[in-house]
């Protein structure tokens, strides 16, 4: 035998492994989005619910880390009171959760 026909033997993929290979990946995606993506996706949803939901006087903290009062609610922004007489504008999608949220979630 010359070296061409050892090589195409021995480089022969098994019979019958196409169909379970696909099964695997399938299966890997399956698992991938139940476990990964859908609860990304259903946080996301309720961090948008929150942010609309957002109202005056209202205890919240951002995505720096700063708590605050909401005072002023705009389309895209938000004031919030951090101190007697300190007011800071900041982005509407850059408030993380409330005060309420935080707390009841640690005690648990």
């Amino acid at each position: 035998m010359n070296v061409l026909t050892v090589t195409f033997l021995q480089a022969a993929p098994p019979a019958g492994g196409g169909g379970m290979m696909w099964i695997m990946l399938i299966a890997m995606f399956a698992i991938m989005y139940f476990f990964m993506i859908r609860p990304q996706q259903k946080k996301q949803k309720e961090l948008n619910n929150f942010r609309k939901s957002l109202q005056i006087n209202q205890k919240v903290i951002t995505a720096g880390g700063i708590y605050g009062i909401v005072k002023e609610i705009g389309d895209t922004e938000v004031v919030l009171e951090i101190d007697k007489n300190v007011r800071i504008h900041i982005d509407k999608n850059s408030i993380y959760a409330s005060v309420a949220d935080t707390v009841g979630n640690q005690a648990k």
